[in-house]
């Protein structure tokens, strides 16, 4: 979702005084969209039924199929109302019931794939979208697509300005951190990652010894272990700890880009955002990608290309002693070696594309007025 309130940030940018201009939010309902639109933008936000486009067994399957058929039809009636003349999707299920209703009014749609490899519901849209922007060329072949092609389009994965020039003083004096050590910042998303939360508790005293931690360990209730591990370190390691279960709300605007701002090595599964967020932030990573998702790819693109190194999930803490684990091991080695660091950082932030949002907002403009917007 954050993509496509970068993209409209960009269009609002680039035609701030066009009053017939209208953007509206349309995402699931019942889910974090909504409070989250609300929050980070002004958008209308506007709710569809929507379901995976498979499930767990024929009654998983049935009810998927149902609660589609019923967003579709929901979408029908949101289109006539609404009379978009484009639709950007950035791949929530959402979009597979929007873009059904889309086709079936004639009404141009953007599909935009985030990751390097789609998921069930991009690949089904990407068939079926008048274009399909992704973030990297590797993605193309993915979708049966080649570069040049007239549907594609390489745009880079949006993100907010403010990472390209982040004050590294001022932001860690938001996190109350000294200049003398070095800063380890560890995230999951917004509701973490268990695993990576319980290496980081098996080794929170060995790795303070070394560094300061911010860690982000999302609203799945980790906090609570977690702070109780805080606890039992002696009072200097201790204070070297930051723990936030999200940086968003009650942590102030744009926390979380202080975060990276404030960091000189990032531990982090490697989810779609991880491919610009890095790059932009020049902030060379430790990536533990989720297994049960096309996170690997996600990672080994940046590896290939020296920004970052990966530790498969299950091997973090080895067989061994937690200390004596490839995670430890690396961050140890990373954490003191700052020209591996800067160099790292140098080829992560050639990676970069800050025009991504308004590559998107362009080509989503250019939808509309072939259909006359």
């Amino acid at each position: 979702m954050y993509p496509a309130l970068a993209v409209a940030a960009a269009i609002a940018a680039a035609r701030p005084r066009d009053t017939a201009l209208q953007l509206v939010y349309v995402g699931s309902i019942g889910g974090m969209e909504e409070r989250i639109v609300a929050t980070e933008s002004q958008l209308p936000f506007r709710g569809l039924p929507a379901a995976a486009l498979r499930g767990r067994g024929p009654l998983g399957l049935a009810r998927g199929a149902v609660t589609i058929a019923a967003g579709v039809r929901a979408a029908w009636r949101l289109l006539a109302e609404l009379r978009p003349d484009a639709i950007l999707g950035t791949g929530g299920y959402v979009c597979v019931p929007l873009f059904l209703a889309a086709r079936g009014r004639r009404v141009p749609t953007l599909i935009y794939l985030p990751d390097v490899v789609p998921g069930l519901a991009v690949h089904f849209l990407s068939r079926i979208a008048t274009r399909t922007a992704t973030s990297v060329e590797e993605s193309l072949p993915h979708l049966g697509l080649r570069p040049g092609h007239p549907r594609a389009l390489v745009t880079g994965y949006p993100v907010r300005p403010e990472l390209f020039a982040q004050d590294r003083a001022a932001c860690r004096r938001a996190f109350d951190l000294v200049d003398e050590l070095p800063v380890l910042l560890v995230y999951g998303g917004s509701r973490g990652a268990r695993s990576l939360n319980r290496a980081i508790e098996a080794l929170l005293p060995d790795l303070l010894a070394h560094c300061q931690i911010i860690h982000v360990c999302g609203r799945e209730g980790d906090e609570v272990w977690l702070r109780e591990a805080a606890g039992r370190l002696p009072e200097t390691l201790r204070a070297r700890y930051r723990l936030f279960p999200y940086l968003g709300d009650g942590a102030g605007p744009h926390a979380m880009l202080r975060a990276f701002g404030a960091a000189d090595l990032a531990v982090c599964r490697s989810g779609a955002s991880t491919l610009a967020e890095l790059p932009a932030a020049g902030l060379p990573a430790i990536l533990v990608p989720y297994p049960y998702v096309h996170q690997d790819e996600n990672a080994d693109y940046l590896v290939r290309r020296g920004g970052a190194v990966k530790v498969p999930d299950a091997e973090m803490l080895g067989s061994g002693s937690p200390q004596t684990g490839p995670l430890y091991r690396t961050v140890l080695r990373l954490i003191h070696d700052p020209a591996e660091r800067a160099r790292m950082a140098d080829r992560s932030r050639a990676l970069a594309r800050p025009d991504a949002a308004r590559n998107l907002a362009d080509a989503l403009l250019g939808l509309a007025a072939r259909r006359g917007g």
